[in-house]
């Protein structure tokens, strides 16, 4: 009996001991998943995401790469969108409309800041960047980046509407590179008279889309003119320097200077014909340059830039194009976002995008960095025509108004109204959209 109670006695003992080991183990378990839980998610990477031009991607992956490499707490996605703006404008829409877009950073056109800006859909950059910051970016994107005031985004490349002309054609007629549009105008009519081999004068884009409405405006300004004024509304369509500019380009098909079929250029088919070297000048974007100097170009060496010509007692004006980087208003890590924008924008990467794909830098020092302008030797060319930018309207209802306008010029360049009549339509639309 004594020896079946010594035995209970340590079966008791041995049972307590063991359920107090697999007690205070299984705590020890809990524990020890509760941290390796907790561990894993405090050094997971922050995860931004953001959609990116498909031209742009191979240019920013190895920077992205680097970027990760000394930020290891961040990781940016960029998602590869069409090669096509108004696509990627879509994709942003329809992400920030259904209410939480997947998106933290937002690498945007010029024209669509003050949409984006008025739905809510970006947060202000203000407190994030001072004054000298921002001094040393171009006058005209800073300009270019504000909405009612505020900064909503910083840009990181730029681009902006200018008038090649031929270099050798010009110098064989005696003749110097234009001023004013009434120059261009008899520059054009006397190398085309003086020349067989000169077909035309002058090419510019005329289709009815956003390009055009870019061209006009730079010849707008031109005139002494304004589209919308963004402050109170007003717009200027139907004004008398509007009507001008109008009828200035076309004036160039009436007279032979321009092809009819202008009305259907973009900015390609205008390239590709000056680049055939029977055109003595082209509007155009800074793309263009390369390629009218490639090595079987029949034009290259010949071929300057300048800013677009203007109105007597009024100043030249290049419509200002470019991309910037916001933050998403629905993003949980504005912090890392904003740390993301400063690699983006810094002069390192800028340079870096411009050696490799040709951009044109924000920031004004690149534009006399000795390694661009060995391989840009233009630079300094464009960096004048950058000192005059012409603004589209910072609407909110931009796209809208930017429809309106295309339709009526359209309309116009290829013959079926007058310019009076469709400038007047053109502003009654206008302002009916504006409520003005």
């Amino acid at each position: 009996m004594e020896i079946v109670q010594d035995y209970s006695f340590k079966l008791l003992k041995y049972w307590r001991t063991s359920l107090l080991v697999r007690v205070l183990s299984l705590i020890a378990a809990f524990a020890l998943t509760a941290l390796l839980i907790v561990l894993p998610a405090r050094s997971q990477p922050v995860v931004l995401s953001f959609l990116m031009n498909a031209p742009e991607v191979p240019t920013l992956r190895p920077l992205i790469a680097e970027f990760e490499r000394n930020n290891p707490n961040i990781r940016l996605n960029m998602i590869e969108a069409p090669n096509a703006t108004n696509l990627v404008e879509d994709l942003n829409t329809s992400s920030f409309l259904l209410g939480s877009s997947p998106y933290d950073l937002v690498n945007m056109d010029v024209v669509w800041l003050a949409k984006f800006a008025a739905a809510g859909w970006l947060r202000p950059l203000d407190d994030q960047v001072s004054q000298a910051e921002l001094a040393t970016f171009l006058p005209g994107d800073i300009e270019a980046s504000r909405y009612q005031g505020k900064l909503y985004r910083l840009p990181w490349r730029t681009d902006v509407g200018m008038l090649y002309y031929r270099t050798d054609l010009l110098q064989q007629a005696g003749l110097q590179p234009p001023e004013t549009f009434a120059n261009l105008l008899q520059a054009a009519k006397t190398v085309q008279q003086a020349n067989d081999a000169v077909q035309w004068g002058y090419v510019w884009q005329g289709r009815q889309y956003e390009g055009t409405a870019a061209m006009f405006t730079e010849v707008l300004q031109g005139y002494g003119g304004f589209w919308v004024n963004p402050e109170t509304n007003e717009v200027g369509l139907d004004r008398p320097e509007a009507i001008n500019a109008l009828n200035f380009l076309l004036s160039t098909i009436q007279q032979g200077i321009s092809p009819a079929g202008v009305s259907t250029y973009q900015e390609e088919e205008a390239r590709r014909l000056f680049q055939s070297g029977n055109t003595v000048f082209m509007r155009n974007w800074p793309y263009a340059w390369e390629l009218l100097n490639q090595a079987e170009s029949p034009v290259r060496g010949n071929v300057s830039i300048k800013p677009m010509v203007h109105a007597p007692n009024q100043t030249s004006a290049g419509c200002l194009g470019g991309w910037g980087w916001g933050i998403a208003s629905t993003t949980q890590h504005p912090e890392e976002a904003w740390k993301a924008i400063q690699f983006f924008t810094s002069a390192y990467v800028q340079k870096q995008t411009s050696l490799t794909g040709g951009y044109l830098p924000s920031l004004r020092s690149l534009y006399n960095d000795p390694d661009l302008l060995k391989k840009y030797e233009y630079f300094p060319l464009v960096l004048e025509v950058l000192q005059t930018p012409a603004l589209r309207p910072q609407i909110a209802q931009y796209a809208q108004a930017s429809d309106i306008l295309q339709r009526y010029l359209s309309a116009a360049i290829s013959g079926r109204t007058s310019s009076e009549e469709a400038l007047q339509a053109a502003a009654r639309e206008t302002r009916s959209l504006l409520g003005a």
